[in-house]
């Protein structure tokens, strides 16, 4: 494949590279994706109503809505946050969703390649090589690029090979087990509903999760601490809500970086994408429109630099996010400090839930992925109402009616 150059090879085909290959196909750039196969991320496969309507997804690729939050503090207390009656948590199940997308991608005009991606390799020429092997142990085979888009994951060798100090991100390590849903919805399992878990003993540093994909469900938790069993966990879960009965259909795992990268682009030819850049949100762990965001922002900062021989267009993909999630993402961020560091933050977290005006906007900036501007007031109120749940000036709810019971 070394006679012909590529405008763009983009390496990975989630929803980061699809996005990316799309966009730049309806460009008019000729594009090539390139796919190991075979792999399918860990993930809750939670999207939210605007992702359907920025990339225009049918309706058709959910497998479920969820109507509602609950969270599940250490004590077993559980809060349930309903999204109300004219929204919804959609959940795709990524085997088929990311799929549809690639299929999509090529319907535009990409070309698509199931190879693994080796590294980037460069001569007496002016564009880069791509080095790939279309099978294990076989022979390495390249394609010549004018831009490459790392769209390959966390850990991404894209990023490794291209940016310095990439492998360096630091990581959530998630596994999940996907199972088919009990036949009888119950307390235990909703299938209108997700259920987070902020235990220590589920997650030392993250949470744990029961999400419903209709037919079936994602079982998963997630930590940064290498010592932690991640299996153990899940098969603890499974036993103590009864769903070792359900049979386990595949079994999954995979890095998540907890921060975006300070640099995407090699100032050149390389820009990567979705995981690749670190743009997983702290504190919730999505990810899934945020790759998507990603990858349709490099895309046009690839598209721009190829059109004007300009490279400096590249930075413009982080530049552009940053503006418009980085402060999301630093909130976020703040809160997984806080609130993930021990059971006794772990159960005022969850308590803090239970409010209205909690609930309400941050429905609201799930939805439409932006913060909730309009009720300066609520901002206040919530925002004194965590400075006194971290501090302990103010009780659990849990607490209080302890206290009762005493009195």
């Amino acid at each position: 494949m070394t006679d012909k150059i590529y405008d763009a090879v983009v390496v990975g085909g989630g929803p980061a590279g699809s996005t990316a290959a799309t966009e730049l196909a309806l460009e008019g750039h000729s594009v090539l994706l390139m796919e190991r196969g075979g792999r399918i991320k860990p993930c809750g496969g939670a999207v939210p109503p605007r992702l359907l309507e920025d990339f225009d997804i049918p309706q058709s690729l959910l497998v479920a809505k969820a109507r509602c939050a609950r969270m599940i503090a250490p004590s077993g207390r559980a809060v349930d946050m309903p999204v109300g009656e004219t929204g919804y948590v959609g959940m795709v199940d990524r085997e088929d969703f990311d799929e549809w997308l690639r299929e999509r991608a090529v319907e535009c005009g990409a070309e698509r390649l199931t190879a693994t991606f080796e590294k980037i390799e460069r001569d007496d020429e002016a564009h880069p090589l791509v080095a790939f092997r279309r099978e294990r142990g076989g022979p390495i085979e390249t394609v010549r690029a004018r831009m490459i888009i790392g769209a390959d994951g966390a850990r991404s060798a894209v990023a490794k090979h291209a940016l310095p100090n990439a492998e360096r991100v630091k990581c959530v390590f998630a596994y999940h087990e996907i199972i088919a849903s009990p036949k009888e919805a119950g307390d235990v399992f909703d299938p209108d509903r997700c259920d987070v878990f902020y235990q220590g003993k589920l997650s030392p540093d993250f949470y744990a999760w029961v999400f419903p994909h209709g037919d079936t469900a994602s079982v998963g938790v997630g930590s940064a601490n290498k010592g932690f069993s991640l299996r153990g966990a899940v098969s603890e879960m499974r036993s103590e809500l009864d769903l070792t009965r359900c049979e386990t259909i595949r079994r999954e795992g995979a890095p998540i970086p907890l921060k975006p990268l300070k640099r995407w682009d090699n100032g050149a030819d390389v820009i990567v994408a979705g995981d690749a850049a670190g743009i997983v949100a702290p504190a919730s762990g999505e990810g899934i429109y945020y790759a998507m965001v990603g990858g349709r922002y490099s895309a046009q900062a690839a598209s721009e630099a190829l059109k004007t021989g300009e490279a400096k267009a590249l930075k413009n993909a982080r530049k552009r996010f940053m503006k418009d999630h980085g402060r999301v993402f630093w909130i976020l961020g703040m809160m997984q400090y806080f609130w993930y560091s021990s059971d006794k933050r772990r159960e005022r977290f969850v308590d803090m839930c239970d409010d209205k005006d909690v609930q309400q906007l941050t429905w609201q900036a799930y939805m439409h992925k932006k913060l909730v501007r309009k009720k300066p007031l609520a901002h206040l109120k919530i925002f004194l109402k965590d400075t006194a749940h971290l501090l302990g000036l103010r009780p659990a709810n849990s607490e209080v009616r302890s206290q009762e019971k005493v009195a």
